[in-house]
């Protein structure tokens, strides 16, 4: 059978064009291995080369982990460099599986919100409005400043609020906003938005945990009082 070359799929299909266009969640394993290593052999594309080595590891990451350049020299076209590169990825990988469980917190209720936030707004002479991107268990993916203004109000976009949730593909956010006045207690702008966030967000399956408004050294919480 002749060797059918990269270049010769439809662009969709390639893995390089495929990222482009779907993003790396679209690509398989063997795809992503495939841009590593750039090129295959002369009987093989890369995307079937990387598929051979994985099947060669029952197709498990962790496995193919711990494979040393004798392993991946046991297939043609798979040269020190080409190991080498397919390695310092997979270690990348590692250290950032680990670098997230040492640093991401896990937020559980009103008061973990106040605890990230309150030593950054408390003293704020001007109201900011943050969101709190959360994966599914709760861990924090990154926080938000969507709006900086003046002593009495900013001004908070819904579409800005949720274009940032999907962009870090948030299954849960949190609405974070100070009051410079002390009075924690939400207007009814206050009101009004976390509703229209609330509703927006739920087309999209992402849940909004809480609205909270800081103060020094107290907060509002709308989950804790029955108003979300």
């Amino acid at each position: 059978m002749e060797r059918l070359s990269i270049k010769q799929l439809a662009e969709a299909d390639r893995p390089r064009e495929k990222m482009m266009l779907k993003g790396a969640e679209a690509l398989s394993d063997a795809e992503l291995l495939a841009i590593l290593i750039g090129s295959g052999n002369a009987e093989e594309s890369a995307v079937v080369l990387c598929q051979r080595m994985l099947a060669d590891c029952e197709n498990s990451l962790n496995r193919l982990g711990k494979w040393e350049m004798k392993e991946f020299a046991r297939f043609k076209g798979m040269g020190p460099a080409k190991s080498l590169t397919i390695m310092a990825a997979l270690e990348l990988g590692r250290r950032r599986k680990s670098e997230e469980r040492i640093q991401r917190p896990s937020v559980g209720s009103s008061i973990d919100i106040f605890e990230l936030f309150h030593e950054r707004m408390a003293d704020l002479p001007l109201e900011e409005f943050w969101t709190l991107l959360l994966n599914q268990a709760g861990r924090v993916i990154d926080k938000v400043c969507i709006s900086r203004g003046g002593i009495d109000q900013t001004i908070a976009d819904v579409r800005s609020i949720l274009r940032e949730a999907l962009l870090a593909r948030a299954t849960q956010i949190a609405l974070i906003h100070n009051h410079p006045s002390g009075n924690v207690r939400p207007s009814s702008d206050d009101r009004r938005l976390t509703e229209r966030v609330k509703e927006a967000a739920k087309l999209m399956n992402i849940r909004l945990l809480d609205h909270v408004i800081v103060g020094d050294g107290t907060y509002f919480s709308f989950n804790d009082e029955g108003i979300l």
